[in-house]
Protein backbone atom coordinates (compact mmCIF):
# COMPACT_ATOMS: atom_id res chain seq x y z
CA UNK A 1 0.00 0.00 0.00
CA UNK A 2 0.96 3.35 -0.46
CA UNK A 3 1.33 5.64 2.74
CA UNK A 4 -1.54 7.67 1.49
CA UNK A 5 -3.75 4.29 1.06
CA UNK A 6 -2.54 2.71 4.35
CA UNK A 7 -3.43 6.03 6.55
CA UNK A 8 -6.29 5.48 4.68
CA UNK A 9 -7.24 2.11 5.66
CA UNK A 10 -5.83 2.77 9.17
CA UNK A 11 -8.20 6.38 9.85
CA UNK A 12 -11.55 3.92 9.05
CA UNK A 13 -13.32 2.11 11.19
CA UNK A 14 -11.54 -1.16 12.32
CA UNK A 15 -11.50 -3.34 15.53
CA UNK A 16 -7.64 -3.16 16.25
CA UNK A 17 -5.81 -5.54 17.98
CA UNK A 18 -3.42 -3.93 20.13
CA UNK A 19 -0.33 -5.83 20.89
CA UNK A 20 2.26 -4.96 23.70
CA UNK A 21 5.10 -6.85 25.30
CA UNK A 22 5.74 -7.24 28.76
CA UNK A 23 8.76 -8.47 30.71
CA UNK A 24 7.41 -11.84 31.45
CA UNK A 25 8.59 -11.64 34.79
CA UNK A 26 5.14 -12.09 36.28
CA UNK A 27 1.68 -13.11 35.51
CA UNK A 28 -0.10 -10.10 33.28
CA UNK A 29 3.39 -9.05 32.08
CA UNK A 30 4.01 -11.04 29.13
CA UNK A 31 2.93 -10.58 25.63
CA UNK A 32 -0.75 -9.11 25.54
CA UNK A 33 -2.66 -8.66 22.32
CA UNK A 34 -6.14 -7.53 22.28
CA UNK A 35 -9.21 -6.18 19.92
CA UNK A 36 -9.35 -2.58 20.81
CA UNK A 37 -11.23 0.54 19.72
CA UNK A 38 -8.95 3.18 18.66
CA UNK A 39 -9.42 6.38 16.43
CA UNK A 40 -6.71 7.96 13.85
CA UNK A 41 -6.42 10.55 11.16
CA UNK A 42 -3.71 10.86 8.60
CA UNK A 43 0.03 12.05 9.70
CA UNK A 44 -1.70 11.96 13.34
CA UNK A 45 -1.49 9.43 16.63
CA UNK A 46 -3.34 6.43 17.22
CA UNK A 47 -5.29 6.75 20.31
CA UNK A 48 -6.76 4.17 22.54
CA UNK A 49 -9.14 4.30 25.64
CA UNK A 50 -8.59 1.33 28.03
CA UNK A 51 -9.00 0.81 32.02
CA UNK A 52 -6.24 2.90 34.32
CA UNK A 53 -5.75 -0.42 35.72
CA UNK A 54 -5.96 -2.59 33.04
CA UNK A 55 -3.55 -5.16 31.93
CA UNK A 56 -2.99 -3.29 28.75
CA UNK A 57 -2.19 0.53 30.19
CA UNK A 58 0.25 -1.56 32.95
CA UNK A 59 2.03 -3.29 30.41
CA UNK A 60 1.96 0.01 28.20
CA UNK A 61 3.66 2.44 30.94
CA UNK A 62 5.78 -0.28 31.48
CA UNK A 63 7.34 -0.76 27.94
CA UNK A 64 6.52 2.68 26.64
CA UNK A 65 5.39 2.03 23.45
CA UNK A 66 2.68 -0.88 21.61
CA UNK A 67 1.33 -2.16 18.07
CA UNK A 68 -1.43 -1.99 16.51
CA UNK A 69 -2.92 -4.14 14.03
CA UNK A 70 -6.06 -3.36 12.14
CA UNK A 71 -7.51 -5.49 9.05
CA UNK A 72 -10.54 -5.99 6.69
CA UNK A 73 -11.12 -9.62 7.19
CA UNK A 74 -13.50 -10.17 4.09
CA UNK A 75 -11.57 -11.17 0.39
CA UNK A 76 -9.95 -9.44 -0.59
CA UNK A 77 -7.53 -9.19 2.75
CA UNK A 78 -5.78 -6.25 3.85
CA UNK A 79 -4.02 -5.21 6.79
CA UNK A 80 -1.86 -2.24 8.43
CA UNK A 81 0.03 -2.60 11.18
CA UNK A 82 1.97 0.11 12.90
CA UNK A 83 4.21 0.16 15.85
CA UNK A 84 5.69 3.14 18.06
CA UNK A 85 6.52 4.78 21.25
CA UNK A 86 3.60 6.52 24.09
CA UNK A 87 3.66 9.86 23.63
CA UNK A 88 0.98 10.53 26.32
CA UNK A 89 -1.45 8.94 28.70
CA UNK A 90 -3.88 11.25 29.62
CA UNK A 91 -6.06 11.15 32.98
CA UNK A 92 -9.19 11.40 32.95
CA UNK A 93 -10.37 10.78 29.69
CA UNK A 94 -12.44 13.63 27.71
CA UNK A 95 -16.11 12.75 27.52
CA UNK A 96 -16.65 14.49 23.89
CA UNK A 97 -13.70 12.31 23.20
CA UNK A 98 -15.17 9.04 24.63
CA UNK A 99 -18.00 9.84 22.75
CA UNK A 100 -16.60 10.21 19.28
CA UNK A 101 -14.84 7.16 19.65
CA UNK A 102 -18.06 4.80 20.71
CA UNK A 103 -19.86 6.97 17.76
CA UNK A 104 -17.09 5.53 15.37
CA UNK A 105 -17.91 1.66 16.13
CA UNK A 106 -21.87 2.17 16.89
CA UNK A 107 -24.96 3.26 15.54
CA UNK A 108 -25.78 7.07 17.04
CA UNK A 109 -28.24 5.51 18.83
CA UNK A 110 -26.40 2.69 20.51
CA UNK A 111 -23.73 4.76 20.78
CA UNK A 112 -25.47 7.50 23.10
CA UNK A 113 -27.25 3.71 24.95
CA UNK A 114 -23.69 2.77 25.73
CA UNK A 115 -22.05 5.64 26.92
CA UNK A 116 -25.12 7.00 29.48
CA UNK A 117 -24.87 2.77 30.67
CA UNK A 118 -20.93 3.40 31.17
CA UNK A 119 -20.26 6.59 32.11
CA UNK A 120 -18.52 5.59 35.26
CA UNK A 121 -15.84 4.51 32.64
CA UNK A 122 -14.96 8.36 32.52
CA UNK A 123 -13.12 7.90 36.25
CA UNK A 124 -12.02 4.70 35.63
CA UNK A 125 -10.25 5.00 32.05
CA UNK A 126 -6.79 6.69 30.59
CA UNK A 127 -6.46 7.85 26.65
CA UNK A 128 -2.99 6.59 25.49
CA UNK A 129 -1.80 7.95 22.65
CA UNK A 130 0.90 6.44 20.02
CA UNK A 131 3.32 7.83 17.47
CA UNK A 132 3.07 5.64 14.65
CA UNK A 133 6.90 4.49 13.60
CA UNK A 134 6.67 1.58 11.77
CA UNK A 135 4.44 0.97 9.46
CA UNK A 136 3.24 -3.07 7.46
CA UNK A 137 1.01 -3.43 5.31
CA UNK A 138 -0.49 -5.60 2.52
CA UNK A 139 -3.33 -5.65 -0.08
CA UNK A 140 -3.97 -8.83 -1.26
CA UNK A 141 -6.84 -6.98 -3.83
CA UNK A 142 -4.48 -6.98 -7.07
CA UNK A 143 -3.31 -11.00 -6.01
CA UNK A 144 -7.40 -11.85 -6.40
CA UNK A 145 -7.88 -9.79 -9.30
CA UNK A 146 -5.15 -11.58 -10.84
CA UNK A 147 -7.00 -15.11 -10.03
CA UNK A 148 -10.23 -13.71 -10.43
CA UNK A 149 -12.77 -16.10 -12.50
CA UNK A 150 -10.87 -18.86 -12.58
CA UNK A 151 -11.22 -22.29 -10.16
CA UNK A 152 -7.42 -22.69 -9.96
CA UNK A 153 -4.70 -20.62 -10.66
CA UNK A 154 -1.27 -22.56 -12.94
CA UNK A 155 0.75 -24.53 -11.15
CA UNK A 156 3.66 -22.21 -9.40
CA UNK A 157 1.99 -18.91 -9.92
CA UNK A 158 0.19 -18.69 -6.64
CA UNK A 159 2.19 -15.72 -4.65
CA UNK A 160 4.14 -16.68 -1.84
CA UNK A 161 4.47 -13.42 -0.17
CA UNK A 162 3.13 -9.58 -0.39
CA UNK A 163 5.76 -7.19 0.16
CA UNK A 164 5.19 -4.96 3.18
CA UNK A 165 5.78 -1.35 3.02
CA UNK A 166 8.03 -0.27 6.46
CA UNK A 167 8.82 2.96 7.27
Amino acid sequence: MTTAEREGFLAAPHVGVLAVSGDGTEPGRGLLAVPIWYTYQPGGLITVITGRDSAKARLIRAAGRFALCAQQEEAPCRYVSVEGPVVSIEDPVDPAERARMANRYMPPGQADAYLAATVEQLDADVTIRMRPERWNSADFAPVAARFAGTADSPEGSRPRSVTATVD
